[in-house]
């Protein structure tokens, strides 16, 4: 099993900065990096949506577009964690964060979850 724990969410003025991380733990752990990673959000009533995820080479990158040129995602293998950068924050981004870990190399979605974390709060004052 695989454990993912997010941190960083909190309460942020508009065109503010945050900076939201996810560790992987457990007996394997190490899986993670050979895997695509990344994050979605949900607010209440909606769905789950996508936000961004990385390739397990760290060198494919995909954005929802709503978040695209304002969030960057990282990850750090060694470490077995995936980071989440974001500026220029609008209320619209105001979610609980999750992130997430997929059975694909490359691609993340829904689908290719394996892994959740159990989320971060991420509030955006206007």
């Amino acid at each position: 099993q695989v454990q993912l724990v997010e941190s960083g969410g909190r309460l942020v003025e508009a065109g503010g900065s945050l900076r939201l991380s996810c560790a992987a733990s457990g007996r394997f752990a190490r899986t993670v990096s050979n895997n695509a990673m990344g994050w979605f959000r949900q607010t209440p009533g909606k769905e789950r949506e996508f936000v961004a995820s990385i390739g397990w080479k760290g060198n494919i990158m995909r954005y929802a577009d709503s978040v695209k040129g304002r969030f960057a995602i990282s990850r750090d293998n060694a470490a077995n964690t995936v980071f989440l950068q974001m500026n220029n924050l609008e209320p619209e981004d105001t979610a609980v964060y999750y992130c997430a870990a997929s059975r694909h190399p490359a691609a993340l979605s829904k689908e290719t979850v394996t892994s959740w974390g159990q989320g971060t709060q991420v509030t955006v004052s206007s």
